[in-house]
């Protein structure tokens, strides 16, 4: 057989890069998306940020990557594969963060869900106040989908958040800095139901989504894997308020089914691995 008619009758599957820091402990970061990518039936391709001496206790120390060792491995991956959708989570300076927003304006039309990690689960900071500026001014127009928790939220925005107004004035002033799409995570409020707040490219009415609060403390990972999540949904081809709301029910199981192990003595991890999809095959001509 001829290498064309091989092509023709070869398939790849949907992928997704994540762009982001390793965890040691396993339970967030690179180490997170990539379990859930492949939860979801997606192939994972990473780009490391930094390297982080962690566990469920965390952080002792962290690594940044050279900045252009960051930029070769989106570049790496790019080259060699087709990238569906990017995920973009731990950055920790100015340089790594200068160094993912080049790469990223090299790969065009592909999705790009930010999750702007600034503070662990444990409470460790994982961004640079210095790098807080960078973030808004260079990252974020980049963003088709932004998914700040609540202090992130008020951290980008420059005011504490109490209210349903208060949420809404938020997004207005996240959205400004050029993010199409934006998700406000609700999980740090102390309320009976986990509420997150949606709001669609062009909408100033955000969709609620609920989901029950789940009593635990292995809640490691959370906004890693619901980025990742999203990113993989979208990689599967996903409308992004699909992509989002089924995302949030996956976020929700993962906790649910790790509610009751104990990996480590501080913070456990959630498990994405409840209920893998196989990898999906895509025809090479319907590129």
């Amino acid at each position: 057989m001829e290498q064309t008619d091989m092509l023709e009758q070869s398939f790849r599957y949907p992928l997704a890069l994540t762009i982001a820091g390793s965890d040691s402990g396993g339970g967030a970061g690179i180490q997170a998306d990539l379990k859930t990518f492949s939860a979801l039936g997606v192939y994972g391709a990473s780009a490391i940020t930094a390297v982080t001496v962690q566990n469920t206790r965390g952080v002792a120390a962290i690594q940044g990557i050279d900045p252009a060792v960051v930029v070769g491995q989106i570049r790496a991956v790019a080259e060699d594969f087709t990238v569906d959708a990017i995920k973009v989570g731990m950055l920790h300076n100015v340089e790594v963060i200068e160094s993912v927003v080049e790469g990223l304006r090299e790969l065009k039309d592909v999705p790009v869900v930010v999750d702007p990690v600034m503070v662990a689960t444990s409470g460790s900071t994982l961004l640079r106040d210095d790098a807080i500026t960078a973030l808004r001014e260079l990252l974020m127009p980049l963003a088709t989908l932004a998914t700040p928790n609540w202090p992130e939220a008020e951290r980008l925005a420059g005011f504490e958040i109490h209210t349903a107004e208060d949420v809404c004035r938020a997004a207005e002033q996240i959205r400004q800095m050029g993010v199409r799409h934006l998700l406000i995570k609700g999980g740090h409020r102390a309320e009976s139901l986990s509420v997150d707040y949606f709001f669609p490219e062009g909408e100033i009415t955000p969709i609620e989504l609920y989901a029950p609060r789940i009593a635990t403390d292995n809640t490691h990972g959370t906004g890693c894997t619901l980025s990742a999540a999203i990113a993989a949904y979208l990689a599967r081809g996903k409308e992004m308020a699909e992509a989002v709301s089924e995302a949030k029910h996956f976020i929700t199981e993962a906790i649910r089914m790790g509610a009751d192990t104990r990996m480590g003595h501080g913070h456990g991890p959630v498990n994405p691995l409840f209920h893998p999809v196989p990898l999906e095959k895509r025809p090479l001509s319907a590129l």
